[in-house]
């Protein structure tokens, strides 16, 4: 049974860079207050009605195939990551094969938000050690911007976070001992509502305002789409108690990475890099201190991305590759932890 490799890796960040003093300047907020909390110095933002998540993850994809060595006529499946679809359907997948005009493969959306690109290659390595695909491109793309609350009420989610793409494509190898070598993917559903963006949906309120989530009260979404009072009462921005995600969090990476290590065989100190989701600086700080990793052995970029989602992990993956921190015969830990509760890790001989 072979194994999945990474034959060839993109990303794709928008040109316009927000700074946390552009913010401060629509929302009571300062640089010194962000960095303090996340480690965030500044954010790309899309170009609203010329970019979208699938034209982002298209010119990720594009840089992804050419370094594969292949074409897109080579691809024979889809799958894409992301928590801000162009619509709410059809999902993103089928966009990019229409928009790079690929073959008419299969294509699989995937709504694991920050966790979405190690569910994905999960996924992507399970077809591929059956044999039944050969090259696929997975793509994590966000374009958060355009959903955000721009005033000082939203601001705890806000200043997080920021847009991009990243992509992958996956092949077989023979080679021994290389490429996914285990992932492991986890939830727990009791905690959704504290980390959601609930509205519009088809709840009507019945998971909302029975525990302490710091939403109002049911009886205050009125129907299942999008309503006025929705709107009035700013109840259709994404929603985040932040000290409860960061308590899950602290405990749920750590703790998935050590499920790969003891899976393979490998201790912390056998991972030549780890690459975790760029939630927030100081939880990768924390995890960093539980695995007793030296500065050299985990790679950052949120300071200059903010939080991505789904694409976060491939664009730091990405970069730390073109930088040549990651090299042939690595061990490469990926790691990620958000919304639903999900969580999961990924470890890659590369």
């Amino acid at each position: 049974m072979p194994n999945t490799k990474i034959a060839g890796i993109g990303y794709y960040v928008p040109e316009r860079v927000v700074t946390n003093d552009d913010l401060a300047q629509v929302m009571d907020t300062n640089d010194q207050w962000i960095q303090e909390r996340t480690g965030i110095k500044e954010r790309r933002y899309a170009k609203k009605h010329e970019e979208t998540t699938t034209t982002m993850g298209v010119e990720a994809a594009k840089v992804a195939i050419e370094r594969a060595g292949i074409t897109k006529d080579d691809v024979d499946f889809i799958i894409f990551a992301t928590l801000s679809p162009d619509y709410y359907f059809p999902g993103c997948g089928v966009l990019l094969q229409r928009e790079m005009g690929m073959k008419q493969v299969g294509a699989l959306d995937i709504r694991n938000q920050c966790s979405g690109f190690v569910y994905g290659l999960s996924v992507a390595d399970q077809f591929i050690k059956s044999g039944m695909y050969k090259n696929i491109l997975l793509v994590g793309a966000e374009f958060h911007s355009i959903g955000l609350d721009f005033t000082t009420r939203g601001r705890g989610v806000t200043v997080i976070f920021g847009d991009g793409a990243g992509a992958v494509v996956l092949q077989p190898t023979e080679e021994e001992g290389k490429g996914v070598l285990t992932t492991h993917l986890h939830s727990d559903g009791s905690q959704a509502e504290h980390l959601s963006y609930i509205n519009p949906g088809c709840h009507g309120g019945k998971f909302v305002g029975k525990e302490d989530h710091g939403y109002p009260e049911a009886d205050t979404f009125g129907g299942a789409f999008l309503t006025q009072d929705m709107v009035d009462n700013a109840l259709v921005y994404p929603h985040m108690n932040g000290q409860h995600v960061f308590k899950f969090a602290v405990q749920k990476f750590p703790e998935v990475i050590f499920e790969a290590l003891e899976t393979t065989g490998y201790k912390p100190e056998d991972i030549d890099l780890l690459v975790p989701h760029q939630a927030n600086l100081r939880i990768s700080q924390f995890v960093q201190r539980i695995l007793k990793l030296p500065d050299d052995k985990v790679f950052n970029n949120i300071q200059k991305y903010g939080n991505t989602t789904a694409a976060s992990i491939p664009i730091a993956l990405c970069e730390a590759w073109e930088e040549g921190k990651v090299k042939d015969g690595d061990l490469i830990c990926l790691a990620a932890f958000g919304s639903g509760f999900t969580w999961g890790s990924a470890l890659i001989r590369w």
